[in-house]
């Protein structure tokens, strides 16, 4: 256990922000869990579980959850983001005047926001200004094996050192380790970028198109996250770590991926406001290709993978018809030049 008692409040009661709170709460933090639902704050306070996202999931006693923003942000030293991309810039605004000065902001939302273009870091530092820390937090982590202590790898990215630093320390657990990274970009593309990946990866594996498709397309894909992070400034050996090919790989080949759940029922003939429908969760690559396209446009950079399943989530392309497209590209050197 690291240095136990700070206060850490965590935005955000869906499957990782509850997750996240039952790891830092189970490490000996004091956590306030806000939620927007009145009914999940309810549970948690009656139960200890979060049965709409966590089912069998006991919250820790250390865990307060709130509805309300101040509360939850009174005095703590870590503020924790975990909502889903397209609510983060209003939740932020909203919450911007009640955090403390000294605080330390952790960005753990993956997306990219369409209108602006901006990574949730941006995002966040507009909302809140420049004066506090913000850290991104990613990797391959799924929520409920978080939850249920199971090892668990990721990193910790900022352009400031020190709070890298804390950040490692105060959430370091016996089963949550975690690297620092100044690559703020290249973490945080990884991140976004492999949702959309991670659906064509779906597509592939309701097609049933075998092992070596699926081989080949996380390869490729990581080649397009690559190209995107390098094109924001990013470096592309982060590309080659947690952040990137581990969450990618998890992402592409888990059954507990959301975005992977999609491209499956997808491949398999269901139409995606039908997968959607039934969803509570958010599949946060439906969002993020058509801002990941504007981003490479911006840029010059080619995002086949991604312009294949735009035009499938938009219904322009049926999803075979996608692949063959894809396999039909005009053959070239595999490294960029």
């Amino acid at each position: 256990m690291t240095g136990a008692g700070e206060f850490i409040a965590v935005v955000g009661a869906g499957s990782w922000g509850t997750a996240l709170a039952v790891h830092l709460g189970r490490i000996g933090h004091d956590v306030r869990l806000w939620a927007r639902d009145a009914g999940i704050v309810d549970r948690i306070r009656e139960d200890r579980e979060n049965p709409s996202y966590l089912p069998g999931v006991r919250v820790p006693d250390r865990v307060t959850a709130t509805g309300d923003m101040s509360a939850a942000l009174a005095a703590a030293r870590f503020v924790v983001f975990a909502v889903p991309s397209h609510g983060l810039r209003a939740v932020a605004r909203s919450a911007c005047e009640a955090i403390p000065r000294d605080a330390v902001l952790v960005s753990a939302t993956k997306g990219i926001e369409p209108d602006s273009l901006q990574r949730m870091s941006q995002v966040l530092a507009h909302e809140t200004g420049d004066a506090r820390p913000i850290v991104a937090l990613s990797g391959p982590t799924f929520a409920a094996e978080v939850a249920q202590g199971l090892p668990t790898v990721a990193v910790a990215a900022s352009g400031q050192p020190a709070a890298v630093v804390r950040v490692q320390e105060q959430f370091r657990g016996a089963t949550l380790r975690l690297y620092g990274s100044d690559d703020v970009a290249g973490v945080e593309i990884g991140g976004a970028m492999k949702n959309v990946i991670a659906i064509a990866a779906g597509v592939v594996e309701g097609l049933g198109l075998g092992h070596n498709s699926m081989a080949a397309l996380i390869t490729r894909g990581l080649a397009e996250i690559s190209r995107l992070a390098a094109a924001e400034g990013g470096r592309r050996e982060t590309l080659a770590g947690l952040s990137g090919l581990g969450d990618l790989v998890l992402t592409c080949t888990g059954d507990l991926s959301r975005n992977r759940h999609v491209g499956v029922q997808l491949g398999r003939g269901q139409s995606l406001g039908d997968i959607l429908s039934g969803m509570r969760m958010v599949a946060e690559g439906v969002r993020t290709t058509g801002a990941a396209l504007a981003l490479g446009d911006r840029h010059a950079i080619e995002l086949p993978i991604a312009a294949q399943m735009a035009a499938v989530l938009d219904g322009r392309t049926p999803p075979r018809e996608a692949v063959e497209a894809l396999m039909g590209r005009r053959q070239k050197h595999e490294v960029d030049r």
